[in-house]
């Protein structure tokens, strides 16, 4: 999910790949490699740490080549490493590939290539691909890496050279970005257009399915066996807004990037009717013995675990706990040997949690860590780590990392219901399959852009807004209502609908807005009696529901019905438009959408 280039031509491609990776730094990565081809034969550096560890180790050398490709990785399968960088190869070094995505198949393909006598030096799932390539090549270079990239299953794109074809780059597109760059004596393919802008504005954007060979004079698209015309796009973004993908501001890219990121990150963890955790190590003996579990996070990660909460408790008929990591360690947790902590993170940085984890373990415990950055120090110091794999994340305020964390939360679920016995096969299978569909249904809400934007403008002068909603629709909220005070500065209040007469119901008034919730159809009697006591109050009703039927237009003042969706995973579709609304009222009040005052990324400090 990072970055790459490619190029052939009459220039030096090493200074062109370089400067390419430099202009997607801010994508994050952690690793970087390039291979050209010099005098008839691949060469090749790969070096873990910033892209001037790299240079570094090029300076001694002379590769005039005209062909190469590059990498920056962030790290999926495998620890950030020299070895684990790409470019990979295959057994004799003729074919170097890099690599965005995950390929779910991989370990099936290795064991597979292993028994056929392949050798194997990396961790990757993108190591098998090089492989395929070289166990199915007889001459035909396009058709070998047609083969080797119809045995994958994933989201994926894929660079291809080999020096047995020294004059070409392959490149393949499976619901993972890749663009081909035309130029004048030579041409490029990059994860993004940023990397291409220094030689040309000219490009075509590959589709699924789709391959190109680029040569320095031709660019050929193929899909289906049949050569597809392209249409030229033009690209006269500003470099800046180029890195943003079109978009205005990284927060809205990284919303539009969901689907793709819960994708990937299911993908690595599901076969075609089951979850696979076992990078968690628990048998069922163990599963069934568990009394209890701990989550402990900060902030989005903090609500991704109260949803975690209701998820595995429904499922598992687990206990689970659920701690704010600040305050964890100092209201002196009652842990015992052998206790799991599931601790939260996107950076794997956050002090606090990073404490968490350490008083957990220094008290017995077993820790589990659900992170975005596989080389972290909550990465490096658990004992066991989920990944999630939503790609950097460059917006202060989180939205695919918050969302690649409710599938995880809701895949342990699965898994510990599956080895507890606590839920039937069916149940199981129907959620499992819902997960499956989840990428395409959160594709819905990001169509409703220029509705939201109306919304927001009724929004932005209120400086009192509130949220509610019942079980996982309140956990739910707590994170709608974080969005939005944290980039618009409006304060936001979320609670569980019940608890209106209890006190807040006093605050509401004529005219005030209340966002309300509806994913849970077994509470849906119980929550349009708390809406019709906001609507007695003057209160204005914003519904969010997905309840798929018109009887609540009498409730709601406005109101975005969203697909029909498995109930455990309506949090992670509600929860699109929100962070879309709270996007468009910031933009509307003036604020810095990207950098909220007073916040960063990663709280690296108690």
């Amino acid at each position: 999910m990072c970055g790459l280039v490619g190029y052939v031509g009459e220039r030096p491609a090493l200074p062109i790949v370089l400067e390419g990776l430099r202009r997607m730094e801010y994508r994050g990565y952690d690793s970087a490699g390039v291979a050209v081809i010099v005098d008839g034969k691949l060469q090749w550096a790969k070096k873990k740490g910033r892209l001037e560890v790299l240079e570094a180790e090029l300076q001694t050398v002379d590769w005039p080549s005209g062909v190469g490709i590059g990498h920056s990785r962030w790290a999926s399968h495998g620890e950030p490493s020299d070895i684990n960088a790409h470019p990979h190869s295959d057994c004799n070094g003729h074919f170097m590939i890099v690599h965005n995505g995950i390929i779910e198949n991989f370990r099936e393909l290795r064991a597979e290539l292993e028994a056929k006598g392949h050798r194997f030096s990396s961790q990757t799932d993108t190591e098998v691909v090089p492989h395929l390539v070289e166990e199915l090549y007889a001459g035909n270079l396009e058709q070998a890496f047609l083969g080797a990239v119809k045995r994958l299953r994933g989201a994926f794109a894929l660079i291809l050279v080999s020096d047995l074809h020294p004059d070409r780059v392959l490149a393949y597109r499976q619901s993972s970005p890749l663009v081909v760059g035309l130029g004048d004596n030579g041409n490029f393919v990059a994860s993004d257009i940023p990397a291409l802008l220094p030689y040309t504005r000219e490009v075509y954007l590959l589709e699924d399915g789709e391959l190109a060979v680029v040569t320095a004079h031709e660019v050929r698209v193929m899909a289906d066996g049949k050569e597809v015309e392209k249409e030229v796009f033009h690209v006269d973004w500003d470099p800046l807004a180029a890195e943003k993908g079109g978009y205005e501001h990284f927060m809205l890219k990284e919303i539009h990037e969901q689907p793709q990121a819960v994708l990937a990150t299911a993908a690595a963890y599901l076969n075609e009717n089951s979850v696979n955790l076992a990078e968690l190590g628990l048998t069922e003996q163990a599963a069934r013995s568990m009394q209890k579990l701990t989550i402990v996070a900060c902030g989005t990660s903090y609500h991704a675990g109260l949803v975690g909460k209701y998820v595995i408790e429904d499922l598992a008929r687990l206990p689970v706990e659920v701690d704010i990591a600040s305050e964890f360690r100092y209201r002196k947790p009652v842990l015992k040997e052998g206790d799991i902590v599931l601790v939260i993170s996107q950076s794997g940085e956050t002090a606090d949690t990073l404490a968490a984890l350490r008083e957990a373990k220094r008290l017995g415990a077993r820790v589990w860590a659900i992170t975005n950055v596989l080389g972290s120090s909550v990465a490096r110091e658990a004992d066991a780590v989920l990944p999630t794999f939503a790609g950097p994340e460059i917006a202060v305020a989180s939205t695919k990392a918050y969302t690649t964390q409710l599938v995880v939360l809701t895949l342990i679920a699965i898994h510990l219901a599956q080895l507890r016995g606590t839920a039937s096969n069916e149940e199981l299978a129907a959620l499992v399959a819902a997960v499956h569909n989840l990428p395409a249904l959160l594709e819905e809400p990001l169509q409703q852009q220029d509705r939201l934007q109306q919304l927001a403008k009724t929004l932005t002068t209120h400086e009192d807004i509130f949220f509610i909603g019942r079980g996982l629709d309140f956990a739910g909220s707590l994170e709608a209502a974080l969005k939005l005070k944290e980039i618009s500065y409006i304060h936001a209040e979320a609670l569980a609908a019940g608890e209106l007469k209890h006190g807040t119901l006093a605050l509401i008034t004529q005219g005030t807005p209340v966002v309300c919730l509806l994913t849970q159809s077994q509470l849906r009697e119980k929550m349009e009696s708390s809406i019709e006591e906001v609507a007695a109050r003057g209160g204005e009703i914003f519904l969010f529901d997905t309840m798929g039927d018109g009887e609540l237009e009498r409730l709601a003042n406005w109101r975005l019905p969203l697909s029909p969706v498995h109930p455990v995973l309506g949090p992670v579709l509600a929860i699109i438009p929100l962070q879309m609304l709270a996007y468009f009222v910031a933009l509307e009040r003036g604020c810095d959408v990207d950098k909220p005052r007073n916040l960063a990324k990663s709280v690296t400090i108690e």
